[in-house]
């Protein structure tokens, strides 16, 4: 049960995210049979980054938007990135804090044996502070889940 040392769905997810030009990440992704997609939100509302998230993953046939199973991996994954940008309470608005965020999905098999199935990784970096101009600082976070 080893993960594949040149194919690791997180680190994927956060290279794609952080250096999102870089056709040579596009490339392997592809070579890998890996499907991702990257975008953008801002909102004083958890909620609405999770929803920007699930829209994306749909819109670009990440997961199937018609199994359960598939979408409640995709959700489980952004929570766990949304606890690494608000430090453990997911609380945006009600709590007086604002996020601009891009992100990246990042779906596929990082172990050796493909028994053990696909994984979907969502990494989130941007900002988050009071919801005044100036009174922010930079935040990451990553959630891995298997489908």
């Amino acid at each position: 049960m080893a993960l594949n040392e040149n194919f690791r769905i997180g680190r994927s997810a956060l290279l794609l995210l952080l250096n999102e030009e870089d056709e040579q990440q596009h490339e392997r992704l592809a070579n890998a049979d890996w499907h991702y997609c990257t975008g953008k939100v801002g909102s004083m509302e958890a909620h609405k980054v999770v929803a920007a998230v699930e829209t994306a993953a749909k819109n670009n046939q990440i997961i199937n938007k018609d199994l359960y199973r598939e979408g409640h991996a995709l959700y489980h994954a952004i929570i766990e990135a949304l606890h690494g940008v608000t430090r453990g309470e997911v609380q945006l608005g009600s709590v007086l804090r604002t996020v601009g965020l891009s992100f990246s999905v990042v779906r596929g098999s990082p172990y050796e044996n493909s028994e053990e199935g696909e994984w979907i990784a969502v990494s989130l970096y941007g900002t988050i502070g009071a919801p005044v101009k100036g009174a922010e600082h930079e935040t990451i976070g990553l959630g891995i889940n298997h489908i």
